[in-house]
């Protein structure tokens, strides 16, 4: 599996952001999936990165991504690097990707100066729960982001210094 950079706009991108967004469909019960404001611009280096993982035939398989964030109303502080789109397609669940997309987009806002990375997932999500919290993420004590203030969303952080 290669792992590349890949702009947030690009058509394999916006495939398997489509394909996520379908699952939160599923697993939430609303027809929204996430309506956090996402922009490419926000993902573009040395502010943030996104991944794509592309199996031996050229697939897009899996995504991450991360964007900076600074204080501001909805709870993020400065210097936070905020976790995005991390999705494996069904089929290539269970071979790692996910911790290795996790692994660079740490060591990435790092490098670019951030000092916490900041996620926010949900309660029907236990995957993505075990994943973090096995990377070292702790529950943040204050909640961040678009979902704060429902139930469901669950927040986490880890330092990056």
């Amino acid at each position: 599996m290669r792992i590349e950079p890949t702009p947030y706009d690009h058509p394999d991108s916006v495939k398997l952001q489509d394909e996520v967004l379908a699952e939160y469909v599923v697993r939430y019960g609303d027809d929204e999936g996430d309506a956090t404001p996402l922009d490419a611009s926000m993902f573009a280096p040395p502010r943030g990165l996104y991944l794509l993982a592309y199996d031996p035939g050229g697939r897009p398989v899996a995504s991450g991504a991360w964007r900076g964030q600074e204080e501001n109303e909805e709870g993020y502080a400065d210097g936070d690097a905020e976790l995005k789109r991390m999705y494996v397609i069904p089929e290539a669940r269970g071979l790692g990707l996910a911790r290795r997309i996790l692994a660079l987009l740490e060591d990435d806002a790092r490098a670019a100066g951030r000092t916490r990375m900041v996620l926010e997932t949900g309660t029907e999500q236990p995957e993505a729960i075990a994943l973090y919290t096995s990377s070292g993420y702790a529950p943040s004590p204050a909640k961040f982001g678009h979902y704060r203030h429902h139930d469901s969303s669950l927040c986490f952080v880890k330092p990056l210094d």
